[in-house]
């Protein structure tokens, strides 16, 4: 797959058995999505690859430090504050051993290993993520 340079950012559904990695996004004025359940990703910094632009984040949210190869899938998606514009979203995995070392940043409420359907259900999901997810599922992108 060839890289789309004008991307704008990566997030990333990263499953743990039958359940998935979030974060509770905070409250801040002018925020998207205020106190929404929300995955790992963010914005592009600089000419980064997508894989980087997640796996920053990743390291910047969680403090978890994930090599590229943990990725299996990505597809390339409509920005979800930029329509008109692109972005990444992955697919990988994180173990039970990594779970216990999350050290939550500075960005966000709290996180969570969130049952998956509990995700795809919850009202304070954000939606377009939750199409993602589902997406991926039906791609059968999601990890055994």
């Amino acid at each position: 797959m060839t890289i789309d340079a004008g991307f704008v950012g990566a997030k990333a559904a990263l499953f743990c058995g039958d359940a998935i990695l979030t974060c509770l996004r905070d409250t801040h004025p002018g925020l998207p999505w205020p106190g929404w359940w929300d995955l790992p990703g963010g914005g592009r910094e600089g000419e980064e690859s997508p894989e980087a632009c997640l796996l920053r984040e990743l390291r910047e949210e969680f403090g978890l430090r994930l090599p590229a190869s943990r990725l299996t899938w990505r597809v390339i998606l409509p920005a979800m504050l930029y329509p008109e514009r692109t972005s990444y979203f992955f697919v990988g995995s994180v173990t039970a051993n990594e779970v216990a070392s999350i050290r939550f940043g500075d960005e966000g409420q709290g996180w969570a290993l969130m049952p998956t359907e509990e995700f795809l259900t919850h009202p304070k999901a954000i939606p377009d993520l939750q199409h993602r997810v589902r997406l991926a599922i039906s791609a059968q992108a999601v990890p055994q």
